[in-house]
């Protein structure tokens, strides 16, 4: 069974391959490694393999995770699961990234809750691109107003989009899909040049990272092909 640090190697490998072919700079996508349900001991696998950016999905979880792996040096988190309001103060002063805000309110809430004395909060907006009942995210509509009204939040910083497109779309829609994100962000970019670097798209995951990067990704989110399966619930 391949280590954690072999898994790495590897999409590390994919990531290059997928921004050569697609007529990027060299370095200009990144890793960041999902580990939600995964072992502090897993994350340290990976630490020492020399990924420092990790996304979680669970508050109370990913806490516990930065408690263990206090003394390996260096480590970024970013929340990259939905928000519950009573949830935004502890998002607020653990995390570096948020991928995963969709409304007002919450941006608000984690801008108020962010101690001045940090770096502002890099913040992705999440869209849900397909229109999945099941998945959070503002529409495509609802973007320009909520970026406006980011700008007059400034314990944030407002990075870039996030979305996770429906696989049941097949290749030909998930390409659409991601596409579809990256028009937005230059839409946004041209429209509303004040509202931040706006230089980050949050998309593609284990079996699809190619295809995101090719459409513009900067972020690729990768839990499986990096950690392995995960574990069956019991």
């Amino acid at each position: 069974m391949s280590s954690i640090a072999d898994n790495i190697k590897s999409v590390t490998q994919r990531i290059e391959k997928a921004t050569l072919q697609s007529g990027r700079k060299p370095h200009s996508v990144r890793l960041l490694a999902v580990s939600k349900t995964r072992q502090a001991c897993d994350l340290r696998e990976a630490a020492a393999a020399g990924q420092q950016d990790f996304g979680e999905n669970y508050l109370q979880e990913a806490l516990d995770k930065m408690a263990n792996l206090q003394d390996v040096p260096a480590l970024r988190w970013h929340f990259i699961g939905p928000i519950q309001s009573n949830k935004t103060a502890q998002i607020a002063s653990a995390f570096c990234w948020v991928h995963s805000v969709d409304r007002l309110k919450i941006a608000r809430r984690l801008n108020d809750q962010r101690d001045p004395a940090l770096p502002p909060l890099n913040i992705c907006l999440q869209v849900n691109i397909n229109k999945e009942a099941s998945k959070s995210g503002c529409s495509l509509d609802e973007l320009p107003a909520l970026v406006a009204a980011m700008a007059e939040l400034p314990q944030l910083t407002l990075r870039g989009l996030m979305a996770i497109p429906d696989p049941e779309h097949g290749e030909a829609g998930l390409r659409e899909s991601f596409r579809a994100m990256n028009n937005a962000l230059a839409q946004l970019r041209q429209d509303q040049p004040g509202a931040g670097p706006l230089d980050t798209l949050s998309m593609g995951m284990s079996d699809d990272l190619e295809l995101a990067i090719g459409e513009g990704s900067t972020w690729v989110r990768v839990g499986t092909a990096v950690f392995g399966p995960r574990p069956q619930k019991s």
